[in-house]
């Protein structure tokens, strides 16, 4: 650990933002899955599998960081139901680290270690296919380019579990999260609801302290740091749409300031376009829909302005606001070129390509991800697209007004089209039926094999688009 910067910096938010509480006592700790690119980064890619497990199984303290974890306290709208009794219920914050690479703030989050005083009558644990599901979702959608947490460790943990949703007794597990913050939406609702203006801007200071330190001389920080998290959580959206994911419990405590995508239950990816698609067998309106995603976070974002109006002002707050849609709108074509490997052309073009695919894919109901994929590097992977699965679709009159935007678009550089996993006939895809085919081997004997067979093809997916960590 020689490499290891460690950091505890939400301790000196003081105990009004947190409950310092212990982890379960697992019967067994098995290591399923390690993120070795990113222990790597920070220090801790030497760790052997017993020093891993005392950390990530036991949660024995990282020497410099967090001497206990710490069960933060947050509210929440709840599919805009708002809830005051929400909290780490069955996670906590196990450890804080500084990133050698740029610097910043990482934070150790799990998933699965335990009760605390926010369980709500839970059992503070997490399932195996849980686990397995949050690992695959990260991974892929990394590999896609989304900005998202990292499943650092999944440990099994020997306990049988029962579970309404799937067969149970089920096996249980423990994820750790590694995210740039901890700090949700919801995090300011608990604060404004209790009144509290003192600690809501300490949390601010905080926020931008050790998230946002060029906002430090703003003359209004809360507006200023609004307008940041703004433009975050606009270019998620915007990701999320592009990678045709459904995050499915868009609640404002799944929501962070830093921008990123979190804690994954009932998250799809769509087979074909369907602005109605839903990820969560609970989500009877469809109110977290594929299509409706923006609509969401823009209503969680005015949550956050409402929580900031005593550290400023609604003449101040509103207009920052009104940059939700424009920054969406701005975002959605960078996001979708992007990971077609196109060069931005003025907005004019830019929506009107925007504008001819999603027509083309609502239209013709073609694969979602085997489009991109098919014409990644636009008309210069036209004799690929001939060969798809898919060509059918492209054969069409749908597809003319499409491939007309298309040839006033370039490739980029680094579209790597030479790259092997672009020889293959179709994408890695990660749809419902596919993780089912993942799990259903672990399930009956224990086999692992496809599991890790299919972070490989995630790699080389990743590798293929130029991901880097």
């Amino acid at each position: 650990m020689t490499d290891f910067i460690p950091a505890q910096s939400h301790a000196e938010l003081g105990p009004d933002f947190f409950d310092p509480v212990a982890p379960a006592d697992f019967p067994k700790t098995i290591l399923r899955h390690r993120d070795q690119r990113w222990a790597g980064r920070i220090g801790l890619g030497s760790l052997t599998e017993e020093e891993w497990l005392r950390h990530f199984g036991r949660f024995e303290p990282v020497p410099g960081s967090l001497p206990q974890p710490l069960a933060l306290r947050y509210h929440g709208h709840q599919f805009r139901s708002y809830n005051p009794d929400l909290g780490d219920g069955r996670g906590f914050l196990f450890g804080q680290c500084i990133d050698p690479k740029d610097g910043r703030l990482l934070d150790f989050g799990t998933k699965g270690s335990g009760k605390t005083p926010w369980s709500r009558g839970g059992d503070g644990r997490l399932t195996l296919k849980g686990g397995v599901r949050e690992v695959l979702a990260t991974e892929m959608l990394e590999a896609l380019g989304v900005y998202t947490s990292k499943s650092f460790s999944l440990v099994e943990t020997g306990e049988q579990l029962y579970r309404g949703d799937e067969p149970s007794p089920t096996r249980s597990a423990v994820l750790t999260r590694l995210s740039h913050s901890h700090i949700r939406i919801g995090t300011f609702q608990r604060l404004a609801y209790l009144e509290d203006t003192a600690n809501l801007g300490r949390l601010v200071d905080y926020a931008i302290a050790n998230y946002y330190p060029e906002l430090e001389d703003a003359p209004d920080p809360a507006a200023a740091f609004l307008q940041t998290v703004v433009e975050k959580v606009a270019i998620l959206g915007a990701q999320w749409i592009a990678a045709g994911f459904v995050h499915g419990v868009l609640n404002t405590d799944n929501i962070n300031i830093t921008g990123e995508s979190f804690d994954y239950g009932p998250w799809r990816f769509i087979p074909t376009y369907d602005p109605d698609f839903t990820a969560a067998y609970f989500d009877q309106t469809g109110l977290y829909s594929f299509g409706r995603q923006p609509d969401t976070l823009a209503w969680n974002l005015t949550r956050l302005a409402e929580c900031l109006v005593p550290l400023s002002s609604l003449e101040a707050l509103e207009p920052v606001l009104n940059t939700v849609w424009p920054l969406f709108r701005r975002q959605l074509p960078e996001a979708i070129l992007s990971r077609l490997g196109l060069v931005l052309r003025d907005e004019e073009t830019n929506n009107a390509f925007v504008t001819a695919l999603f027509s083309f894919l609502s239209t013709s109901k073609a694969p979602y991800e085997q489009f991109f994929f098919d014409w990644r590097g636009g008309v210069m992977s036209a004799e690929r697209a001939a060969r798809s699965p898919a060509a059918g679709f492209y054969a069409t009159e749908a597809f003319r007004p499409l491939a007309n935007v298309l040839e006033a678009l370039a490739p980029r550089d680094d579209v790597n089209l030479d790259h092997p996993y672009f020889a293959r006939e179709k994408p890695r895809t990660m749809l419902i039926e596919e993780v089912e085919a993942i799990w259903a081997p672990i399930a009956e004997s224990d086999d692992w094999s496809g599991f890790y067979a299919v972070l490989g093809e995630i790699g080389e997916m990743r590798e293929a688009y130029g991901v880097e960590i």
